[in-house]
């Protein structure tokens, strides 16, 4: 079986930029997001070198078929970078709309639980793997982020479930970690606040070198951390 690093949120802009990141290694990229199209990513990395698959990340029955499909095709998932997710805010909690609230929940936490419930068997399976999941500063430092209570709730819970899971594997050669960026410089949140001062963000290959020490051998007695990378934005 050949080793494969899985992306979620692969459609998103940091989800791009990893894509882009890790299809210059020597493992196998597997693109997971809505709307991918396989003949895109041929075009931009090479026949083959990043796969496409389309799939709800809160599907259990779509994360079974997918995984069987990559052990079908000789592809092991042996690294796993959980980059989706999503932010809205705005607004105080106590205006805060049950759809945003659980939109956050399902968008931040939740796809974390499923996406872990779905990779972690066959990862201890083979007693091998390592997971990074992308956080966020606002899990850990909340009141720097009034107005995105349900983010920053949602981020904080992520961080939790990903620590315990950590814990709960540690013996068995499966690691897994947290990243927590400060804003990165995406052509998005460039647009969002255009008078940032945008050099004191965190560049997207900045995080990726951070992620994939996570997932390589170099980080063996690594698991449960939560890794602030906050470029110039906080000591």
């Amino acid at each position: 079986m050949a080793d494969a690093v899985m992306i979620t949120g692969a459609g998103g802009a940091l989800g791009t930029a990893l894509v882009g990141y890790f299809a210059e290694g020597p493992a196998r990229v597997v693109a997971v997001a809505r709307g991918l199209e396989q003949a895109a990513l041929d075009a931009k990395y090479g026949p083959g070198r990043v796969l496409a698959a389309q799939l709800d990340l809160v599907s259990k029955a779509g994360w079974s078929e997918l995984l069987a499909r990559l052990e079908g095709q000789g592809l092991s998932v042996t690294g796993a970078v959980l980059a989706a997710g999503g932010w809205r805010g705005g607004a105080p909690l106590h205006e805060t709309s049950d759809e945003l609230w659980t939109g956050m929940l399902a968008a931040n936490l939740e796809t974390t639980r499923v996406s872990l419930q779905a990779l972690l068997p066959g990862m201890l399976a083979r007693k091998k793997g390592s997971i990074v999941a992308v956080g966020s500063v606002a899990a850990v430092r909340p009141w720097e982020h009034p107005h995105a209570a349900a983010y920053a709730a949602a981020k904080a819970g992520a961080l939790a479930l990903v620590q315990t899971a950590a814990a709960e594997v540690l013996e068995s050669g499966v690691r897994i970690n947290t990243v927590l960026p400060s804003t990165i410089d995406t052509p998005q949140n460039r647009a969002g606040t255009p008078q940032a001062d945008f050099t004191r963000w965190v560049p997207p290959r900045s995080l990726g070198d951070v992620i994939a020490f996570l997932l390589s051998d170099a980080a063996r007695d690594i698991s449960g951390a939560a890794l602030p990378v906050y470029g110039k934005l906080h000591v």
